[in-house]
């Protein structure tokens, strides 16, 4: 059954939480996720304009080179034109700072990793459907052709169990422990071969080792810092849970 109920804003949802066998602890140790909302989608360039509008200091010609770096918004035509990228795409080279910022505006902050990994391992009729092979090859197969080309709108594929889109078929998906994720200060270093020195090196640590998926991800996040950009990588965003009225 799902979660979704009307008297949440449209782009939101409940998550109720729980127990998540989480792949990142050494022993794939579980932990437990408070309930929480999730935005439905990612923020689409058309909103991230509408926040650098409102907060000028966020535009790639004024934001201090400490919270975003040569690659912030570099492939937008002019700091407030986001073409040629469609308005209802996932904005993506935005940093951490940024993307935290404007959660901020929504009365929200990014999820933390249990709270994406807790949504993303749901398909469309299972909360969990990570033990599925044919479920992590859909995904795999999603990830061998994300893009740094012009992006498509956001939601076209189905809604997972929770009414969340698109976390694993567009882009990355910056998280709000992202440099806590592995403690590793190699981990700290950039570039291609960063990513896959620690993708190997995660490995062999990761509780869940056939989700390679997960594996991934994680090893993208932990090879970025919070001033880094990168073509493929976006974000969401997530609130606690509203208190039921009595």
């Amino acid at each position: 059954m799902s979660l979704i109920s009307s008297v949440f804003a449209a782009d939101y949802v409940p998550i109720a939480g729980g127990t998540l066998r989480t792949a990142l602890p050494l022993d794939g140790e579980t932990v437990q996720v408070a309930a929480y909302q999730l935005r439905t989608l990612p923020v689409s360039n058309a909103e991230f304009k509408q926040f650098l509008q409102r907060n000028p200091k966020w535009q790639r010609d004024q934001v201090a080179t400490l919270f975003a770096g040569e690659n912030y918004l570099a492939s937008w035509a002019a700091p407030l034109d986001f073409s040629p990228n469609t308005p209802a795409a996932p904005v993506t080279q935005v940093s951490w700072f940024a993307a935290s910022a404007f959660c901020e505006t929504e009365g929200a902050a990014l999820p933390t990793w249990s709270q994406w990994e807790f949504a993303a391992a749901a398909d469309e009729t299972r909360p969990d459907a990570r033990k599925d092979p044919l479920w992590r090859a859909k995904i795999l197969g999603w990830y061998e052709t994300l893009s740094t080309d012009v992006l498509p709108a956001a939601g076209r594929h189905p809604a997972n169990f929770y009414g969340v889109y698109d976390l694993h078929q567009s882009i990355w998906e910056w998280v709000d422990d992202f440099n806590g994720l592995f403690v590793n200060v190699d981990s700290r270093a950039q570039g291609e071969q960063k990513v896959l020195e620690t993708c190997g090196a995660a490995a062999l640590s990761l509780g869940d080792k056939e989700n390679y998926a997960v594996l991934m991800r994680i090893a993208l996040l932990t090879a970025l810092k919070g001033q880094d950009s990168v073509n493929t990588l976006g974000f969401r965003c997530a609130k606690p849970a509203l208190q039921s009225l009595k």
